[in-house]
């Protein structure tokens, strides 16, 4: 039990480090650069720091992530302007996935049948958005959901479970309003 305290300290403490050395290099070498003419500049950044991202993805200088080495982005994909990706947990992006302006994407929360709110009640679970699909403007994406192809969750609403392939969800809880029909 001692050993095993010990080991979670450490990759604790490996972990703020992490943290804030990206918090300084993202202040200072990603947010200031802000046209298109650097998206590359930011995605070798982002890469440096250990995310699996396309050439091609497109993550916005205003974006604010929390852990760049558990973020994965595949072809076109896009983290829109002040998009917030808490990614304790892995956050992966297929193919061609836009998440809009104002977007949280959020891997973490806490027990809430546990009365302490410290680390020991802290859980994690990745998020995934399958190729084409659409995040809208201010939609929470919550720990652990498979947002599925080509869905698209309007804006503002709150996502706290699984969305299905072509669904289209508004709402809080997101409910289905439609199914896509893409011909």
């Amino acid at each position: 039990m001692g050993f095993e305290k010990h080991a979670v300290g450490r990759v604790l403490i490996r972990t703020k480090i992490r943290r804030a050395l990206w918090n300084c290099v993202s202040f200072f070498l990603f947010r200031p650069f802000v046209t298109k003419f650097f998206r590359v500049w930011r995605v070798a950044l982002l890469k440096i720091f250990g995310a699996k991202l396309a050439w091609d993805a497109e993550v916005y200088s205003s974006v604010k992530i929390w852990a760049p080495w558990k973020l994965q982005m595949g072809h076109r994909a896009c983290l829109g302007p002040n998009v917030i990706c808490y990614n304790q947990d892995w956050v992966i992006l297929e193919d061609d996935v836009v998440v809009s302006q104002y977007a949280y994407l959020c891997t973490a929360s806490h027990e809430v049948d546990k009365l302490n709110t410290a680390n020991d009640s802290l859980i994690t679970a990745p998020i995934r958005i399958r190729n084409k699909a659409w995040i809208g403007t201010k939609a929470f994406i919550g720990l652990g959901v498979c947002i599925g192809t080509a869905a698209v969750v309007g804006a503002t609403a709150s996502v706290y479970k699984n969305v299905d392939d072509y669904h289209v969800v508004g709402g809080n809880p997101a409910k289905t309003l439609k199914i896509r029909n893409l011909k």
